[in-house]
């Protein structure tokens, strides 16, 4: 299993819908070579340099954690059934509750809807909190997310990113 990586008090918190096979199996969040994560959030600000997946736990030092809503790695988000969503609510909330973030960052609506129970879910600030956290929905960042570009992933952190670093 992936571990969080997570604290008390963070500014932000991303959380990807599930580990991909690498990353559980590196035991580091956003490993496998086609994920842009890292990228995207040097490109659009948050970290002065792109981090290296095997120093993913230096995340911490500038405010920001990561973790997952569901455990269960795959090598795609899309076989995860409903049920594993609905059972991964309590302690999904359960988490950030304890941890208390200023913001949550969903990569992906999948998990969102499910935990939300939403049937439309648009990308940016949503309007209700989740357990205290102002929530944003962002575009994953999986390289099987062919539907965004690096720009286009880059333009819409960036959107966060300033937002959140005038407020």
């Amino acid at each position: 299993m992936l571990t969080d990586i997570i604290s008390t008090d963070l500014n932000v918190i991303f959380c990807g819908i599930n580990p991909g096979l690498k990353s559980s199996n590196d035991g580091h969040h956003f490993s496998g070579k086609s994920n842009r994560f890292w990228k995207v959030l040097y490109q659009s600000g948050f970290t002065p340099y792109e981090i290296e997946a095997v120093h993913d736990t230096s995340l911490l030092d500038f405010g920001y954690g990561l973790t997952t809503a569901v455990a269960r790695a795959t090598s795609r988000a899309d076989e995860l059934s409903k049920e594993e969503f609905d059972e991964s609510l309590e302690s999904f909330t359960s988490k950030i509750t304890k941890y208390r973030p200023k913001y949550i960052v969903f990569l992906g609506k999948a998990a969102y809807k499910a935990f939300s129970k939403k049937k439309e879910i648009l990308w940016g600030e949503q309007s209700e909190d989740f357990c205290g956290a102002k929530v944003w929905v962002l575009p994953n960042t999986s390289g099987l997310n062919r539907g965004f570009s690096l720009d286009s992933l880059v333009i819409h952190y960036k959107e966060f990113y300033d937002s959140i670093s005038t407020s």
